[in-house]
């Protein structure tokens, strides 16, 4: 990436003033852009062993603006290549989230002979139309692939689902519903979700609607998802939706509903609101579609509150670690379990350990964390879980703080004294996420990559993802644990 120096100290990139550069708080096996603005993960698919990741992305700037998708690649889902621009803004508008499918029997017609097109569905936001003040500016459009997704041509009847008068009518996500043979599209509708359904992904008739009165409702909703998982031998379908704002801890935040689907309405099982991740910075969580028995999901890391003011330069965003989705069920409730995808946790397994026990307050030797240069994961265990505190520290005097505090039965992240924060008045903050599970022991993960921090415990039932901006990376490491918890023992394994 060629760059110069400008007369103010700003880094010029490809065109546009960026801050000075800050490596530092690049991620190394999270997905970043070279450059430049990015948020939704969009039209996630999996084909012949390569993981595609498209996404939100303003190629001109540093803040958001005229949506394009980006796109990259992965064999593994740590190491990320960037590819060309795959959708670009034309005279029907940005382009905005979506999703992408393979058209496996060619319903859309759109492939070649014996060739299944990959199709791309997306929403088309008419910028002209909202300076207009019209409301009719989200539609919904194609884009096909021939070649497994490099070049991408847009559909030539676009848009196939024109806006019926709703102000918010975007981020569509399709999937093959086989016990009614048609694709079924979630679609966000403002405060509700609507589904439709199209034999060839060009025709769509609306089935029904979901949400009007369930569920936070604290801001817009955004990017659902629906998708089936299997437990205890019987299919459930769980539907993924995003808030901004109204979030647990503030700002954005992605909730979801466990019930039924029969092709037509999904029925929830109850009206309870559950959050797929409590932390600060996770939003617009989709799944990638082909990866059957499994289901992946990756989010945006970030939040609407203050994504604009984030200090990384030249780029601003990143992904979550992928994370493989399944259910649980807590007493008579279902609940959604999140985990690190499994290509991570084998990564992990081979990478060299340090093991300290709780017998008393533990510490890691600052050599292991210096040398991890911000990349480690803890893993820490114990027959009982009490209260604990996990702090990091660096000789410049931030501080990280995680813990769990058994009275109110919750996880925490407290960034209050973790380095840069005063970009933005709402980013220092302590966290909390209720605990689910009812197990004694403790199982708490937890996933460090120089500017992030995403913690597992009970396996997925609670997960929290929390930004930080350290002066330095972290060079140690103590644990102050109940002595309840004093059998237990924390492992430190160090990227390489």
């Amino acid at each position: 990436m060629l760059s110069t120096t400008g007369s103010d100290g700003h880094a010029q990139v490809a065109g546009f003033d960026a801050p000075p550069h800050t490596p530092q708080y690049r991620p190394a096996h999270h997905f970043t852009p070279a450059q430049a603005w990015m948020n939704d993960p969009n039209g996630l698919l999996h084909h012949n062993g390569t993981w595609h990741l498209f996404f939100q992305y303003h190629p001109h700037g540093m803040t958001w603006g005229p949506m394009h998708w980006g796109h990259a690649t992965s064999q593994d889902l740590m190491s990320w290549q960037e590819q060309a621009i795959a959708l670009a803004p034309d005279p029907l508008g940005m382009i905005f989230s979506g999703s992408a499918v393979i058209d496996v029997h060619n319903t859309s017609g759109l492939g070649a002979p014996g060739q299944a097109p990959w199709v791309a569905i997306f929403t088309h936001h008419d910028g002209e139309a909202e300076k207009a003040g019209r409301i009719d500016r989200e539609h919904q459009s194609l884009a096909y692939s021939l070649d497994e997704g490099r070049t991408w041509q847009k559909y030539a009847g676009n848009p196939v689902l024109p806006n019926p008068g709703l102000k918010d009518l975007r981020d569509p996500k399709v999937f093959w519903h086989a016990g009614t043979a048609r694709w079924v599209m979630s679609l966000a509708a403002g405060d509700h979700i609507a589904f439709y359904a199209s034999p060839n992904l060009k025709d769509w008739t609306q089935l029904s609607e979901f949400g009007h009165a369930l569920g936070a409702h604290g801001g817009v909703w955004e990017c659902p998802d629906l998708m089936p998982l299997m437990l205890e031998g019987k299919q459930h379908w769980v539907l993924l939706v995003s808030l901004n704002p109204g979030g647990p801890n503030g700002g954005s935040a992605t909730q979801y509903f466990v019930g039924d689907f029969d092709g037509q309405r999904f029925t929830p099982h109850d009206t309870h609101t559950r959050w797929l991740d409590h932390g600060p910075d996770n939003y617009a969580g989709v799944t990638w579609h082909n990866t059957a028995p499994r289901t992946l999901l990756i989010g945006w890391m970030s939040n609407w509150v203050y994504a604009k003011d984030l200090p990384t330069s030249p780029w601003r965003s990143a992904m979550t670690l992928p994370r493989e989705l399944s259910l649980q069920r807590v007493g008579e409730q279902l609940h959604l379990s999140a985990r690190p995808a499994q290509e991570v946790v084998q990564r992990l397994s081979s990478l060299p350990t340090t093991v300290a026990s709780l017998s008393t307050d533990a510490s890691v030797p600052g050599d292991a964390l210096r040398q991890a240069d911000g990349r480690f994961a803890i893993e820490l265990t114990a027959p009982s879980l009490q209260d604990f505190t996990l702090t990091l520290s660096n000789d410049a005097g931030d501080a990280l703080h995680i813990g769990y505090d058994a009275a109110s039965r919750q996880y925490w992240i407290d960034r209050t004294q973790a380095g840069l924060s005063d970009f933005h008045t709402d980013f220092a903050a302590r966290h909390t996420a209720p605990r689910i599970s009812t197990a004694p022991e403790a199982q708490v993960s937890l996933f460090f990559d120089r500017s992030t921090v995403e913690l597992f415990a009970d396996q997925g039932l609670t997960s929290m993802t929390s930004l930080h901006f350290p002066s330095q990376p972290w060079s140690k490491c103590q644990i102050q644990a109940a002595e309840a918890m004093r059998e237990g023992r924390f492992e430190l394994r160090s990227f390489e």
